[in-house]
């Protein structure tokens, strides 16, 4: 493919003929920037075989000194690639989304003394990048690419005046008709998608603090191509794009999924790929699968996307104890096919709510889980719309539970993220929701699924194999690193296998499938109730089976029937 042409076309279909002066300076900039930068390339589609680790730097050991000390504990855990929640300089109003520098790592996570030069405080973090690197572990790190700070100096300027040369960076009104089939994101929080400045008002999607970027002009597009690259120069390896489906307005529409910002998604792909081919683009897309996918393009969009309609419907098939909701989901009914070199990415909890948004989830769907699942009236989100609770809380503090909830979510397709903490059960964070809530003025109750860790008492909890920790992390523990032993996880296909009762009847509590690649078979057995079960798999193993974690199934041969305990699960090498 020849990149500059299609960096050419693309740029016709967004602006037709016009800015071909920016597009000129940006090709000058581009292949200066190419002939100065000579990167270590990337494995093509790494990122199917890698166990995400998702974390804040400051809430998980202080800074990235702090991080790179516990580097030895994450090797330990087995993950191979680090996320990085918001890193960038910043308020701090939205746990870092709220962007004010593109090009700068927060001060205090530097871990240097105030005055330290700009060279000195970003050697710190490429000095993390190195030692990761060194333990095979990639790092990736969110940036919001649909709005910035008001305190970014683009925005200071914008606010000055019509006649600022930065105010068409941002997309401004003298009224709040405009853009009114917009819906208001952050319900409950915000009352508008407007913002009143002066004697104009301001488009936001999220928060009033953060104005939307304006990719109509397109100064903004090329401008936001080289904060990519810049941090590809640092050695991170890919970016987890925010807020993705909202990066182009059009009047008479939601201002959601437009045909436009494919295109500029298909320009930051591109510009990657010119600079440094398989740095991963992973889409922060919340919407319906058949509308996530679209942003895979045919291969030259985004490497990956959330499944994020999966993840609730784990919590359902678990509260339910009935594997359906997995099925129905994973069936083409609701996930269709995807480009071979496309992954989707699942995960249990992350650093916001436990998601019910009616964009992925049934009227019917998300009053059950919440129902379900919101044990007590803090814990919840936008009016119903959402939980906020760690993975542990939700599961009642119970270990097998815990285990079972990662258990599915490791064995079943795509790339699997961990939350920091939730591989040995951190509970929510009262003392730190409250903290947060005195200082951004917004009672934002993802804040109870963050906090920090207390170190000193995890290595005490982590030595006493009784305790309520260990039994959690060593079960975490040896499923990752059985995971890692088998690309069928991360590549392989998935056949669904019933399961049947004594009667004849189906066994739903029973969730039983094949994970297959190339000469790997896996049979993965789980029970999704609280209860004993007992099923006929229809499945004649050729030997006593003992599964990977050294459990011998207990399998009746006469009555082809095997028996699980209460959440038990099994991976089994066929």
């Amino acid at each position: 493919m020849n990149i500059p042409t299609t960096l050419k076309d693309l740029w016709q279909q967004i602006y037709g003929n016009l800015h071909t002066d920016v597009l000129s300076d940006f090709f000058q900039f581009l292949e200066q920037f190419k002939s100065e930068y000579t990167p270590e390339p990337q494995q093509p589609e790494w990122y199917k075989d890698a166990i995400v680790y998702s974390l804040y730097v400051d809430l998980f050991n202080h800074d990235f000194v702090g991080l790179t000390e516990k580097l030895d504990y994450l090797g330990n855990l087995g993950i191979n690639c680090i996320w990085l929640l918001p890193v960038l300089d910043s308020p701090m109003r939205d746990a870092g989304f709220d962007i004010r520098n593109y090009n700068k790592i927060r001060d205090e996570l530097t871990g240097l003394p105030a005055g330290t030069g700009e060279e000195e405080k970003q050697a710190v973090f490429r000095k993390f990048i190195d030692h990761a690197h060194q333990r095979n572990i990639r790092v990736i790190f969110d940036i919001a690419m649909n709005h910035t700070s008001e305190e970014h100096p683009w925005f200071v300027e914008a606010r000055k005046g019509e006649d600022n040369s930065y105010r068409n960076y941002y997309i401004w009104s003298r009224n709040t008709t405009l853009y009114k089939e917009a819906r208001i994101i952050f319900k409950g929080m915000e009352t508008s998608n407007w913002e009143q400045d002066g004697d104009w008002y301001y488009f936001h999607r999220f928060f009033n603090f953060q104005p939307d970027l304006n990719y109509r002009n397109p100064i903004v597009l090329t401008e936001m191509c080289r904060n990519l690259l810049f941090w590809m120069r640092q050695g991170v390896d890919g970016f987890r794009v925010d807020a993705i489906p909202y990066l182009w307005k059009e009047e008479g529409t939601d201002c959601e999924n437009l045909p436009n910002t494919h295109l500029i998604v298909k320009f930051f792909r591109a510009v990657a790929d010119y600079v440094r081919p398989h740095t991963l683009l992973l889409a922060e897309a919340c919407q319906q699968p058949a509308e996530v996918v679209k942003y895979f393009g045919s291969g030259d969009e985004c490497h990956a996307g959330y499944h994020f309609p999966l993840m609730p419907q784990i919590f359902k098939a678990i509260a339910l104890e009935s594997r359906e909701p997995v099925r129905k989901t994973l069936s083409n009914e609701i996930t269709p096919d995807i480009p071979d070199i496309a992954q989707w990415f699942t995960f249990l909890r992350c650093h916001d709510e436990l998601s019910l948004e009616r964009v992925y989830v049934s009227e019917e769907d998300r009053a059950f889980i919440h129902r379900a699942y919101c044990h007590r009236p803090e814990w919840d989100f936008r009016q119903g719309e959402g939980i906020s609770a760690r993975l542990s809380e939700l599961m009642g503090r119970n270990p097998q539970k815990i285990a079972l909830a990662f258990s599915v979510m490791l064995t079943l397709p795509g790339t699997p993220i961990i939350y920091y903490g939730d591989e040995f059960g951190k509970f929510n964070d009262e003392a730190y929701y409250q903290s947060r809530i005195k200082e951004t003025g917004k009672d934002d109750t993802r804040f109870l699924v963050r906090g920090y860790i207390d170190w000193q008492q995890l290595n005490t909890d982590l030595k006493n194999n009784d305790s309520y920790s260990a039994r959690v992390f060593r079960q975490v523990k040896d499923m990752i690193w059985q995971r890692k032993r088998y690309k069928a996880f991360g590549r392989g296909i998935i056949f669904w296998m019933e399961t049947i009762n004594a009667d004849g009847t189906p066994n739903h509590s029973v969730m039983a499938f094949i994970r297959k690649y190339s000469n790997e078979r896996l049979l993965i057995v789980q029970n999704l109730s609280s209860e004993t079960q007992s099923a006929r798999l229809q499945f004649l193993p050729e030997t006593a089976w003992i599964d990977l974690f050294g459990r011998q199934a207990r399998y009746d041969e006469i009555s082809q029937t095997i028996h699980l305990d209460p959440f038990e699960y099994l991976w089994l090498k066929v």
